[in-house]
């Protein structure tokens, strides 16, 4: 996939939903991207978390189509988005490319709910194949962004092979990727600072 002429955010941080299952991993985290903030325009897209593993028990239980089960999942990661929000120090909920902007300009850190611009545009497969990690990727190519962080839960282990099957697909060439477990926050401190423009 290409990326957008359009630098809006330097990175794109996703977190992984399984991370919220460790409390204490998941607000160090969003106390490391909060930190962040200040020093590099980051966007942080939701992992699906519990609320993509009710879809998952859904479909297991009556056999959602594929289409329902994908943009069910999606509206998953905008439940997903409230909840970062919540907990995360000016934390500032967005929609759209516009509105990332205008949050990283009043100096918040935009969460994107991505249901309403991914229905729009409709980019992905509709398939258990595609996760909020392929959609992470397609909505760094889309914002310009120079790096891709996966957050994945504590302990991962080989995080680079935890990935859905179709992100080599939906990866853009130039962003450049790091994959790191969420107990690993020097890892992520140095990423952040990796995805930070020069002065």
């Amino acid at each position: 996939m290409e990326r957008s002429a359009l630098p809006i955010v330097d990175a794109v941080v996703k977190v992984g939903g399984r991370v919220l299952a460790d409390v204490g991993a998941f607000d160090v985290v969003l106390a490391t991207l909060s930190d962040a903030a200040g020093s590099c325009r980051l966007l942080v897209v939701p992992g699906g978390g519990p609320f993509a593993d009710a879809v998952r028990g859904v479909d297991r239980q009556i056999g959602l189509s594929d289409t329902a089960a994908h943009w069910m999942a999606i509206v998953a990661m905008d439940q997903y988005a409230e909840v970062i929000a919540e907990r995360l120090v000016r934390a500032s909920l967005v929609e759209d490319p516009r509105e990332i902007g205008t949050a990283i300009c009043r100096g918040g850190v935009p969460i994107l709910r991505p249901s309403r611009w991914l229905r729009a545009a409709d980019p992905l497969p509709h398939s258990w194949d595609v996760t909020s990690d392929s959609i992470a990727a397609w909505i760094a190519g889309q914002l310009g962004a120079r790096q891709l962080i996966l957050v994945k839960p504590p302990g991962v282990d080989r995080p680079e092979r935890a990935v859905d099957a179709y992100f080599a697909h939906a990866l853009p060439m130039g962003v450049e990727l790091t994959i790191v477990p969420a107990d690993r926050l020097g890892e992520l401190r140095r990423a952040l600072r990796n995805g930070a423009p020069s002065l």
